[in-house]
């Protein structure tokens, strides 16, 4: 079983860290959309701390439409703040992708647009605009797997 999570225009290192960390404890492929707000070479990635990012499968895009192309035929949902349906109104299945923004913008607006019946939020109150983004991928992805009693993983 594996899921796929993809940050577009991912801007903060330490999020995806630690998105990056979750795909690797959970079997998901992570999947990241070009440009990054950081580099991804060795040493950046040491001194952030991510020693087990050779144990990640990472695969790197130059836009989304590329990344759609790659991933035909999979089922996609997008986490954005302007959904109307909650991430758990869904049944995930395997091989499912589940996209997120960047961090101080979201999804890009067309993204939205185009697939607003599989846009997907988290209940939130109104004190904050957003959740973080990599607890917002932790919250769907292991939704996902819950849906899925946890294959794979023990």
């Amino acid at each position: 079983m594996a899921f796929h999570i993809v940050l577009v225009e991912p801007e903060i290192p330490a999020n995806t860290g630690n998105i990056a960390r979750t795909c690797a404890a959970t079997g998901t492929i992570l999947h990241l959309v070009r440009p990054l707000g950081f580099l991804t070479d060795d040493r950046t990635l040491k001194r952030a701390g991510l020693d087990y990012w050779h144990s990640v499968d990472v695969r790197y895009y130059d836009s989304f439409r590329e990344l759609r192309e790659a991933l035909d035929g999979r089922r996609f949902y997008f986490a954005t703040t302007k959904a109307h349906k909650l991430y758990t109104e869904f049944d995930y299945k395997d091989e499912d992708v589940f996209v997120f923004g960047k961090e101080t913008k979201g999804l890009p607006r067309e993204i939205v647009d185009e697939n607003r019946e599989t846009c997907i939020r988290m209940p939130m109150t109104d004190a904050v605009r957003s959740l973080n983004l990599s607890n917002s991928a932790a919250i769907v992805l292991f939704e996902g797997l819950r849906q899925n009693a946890f294959l794979g993983l023990k």
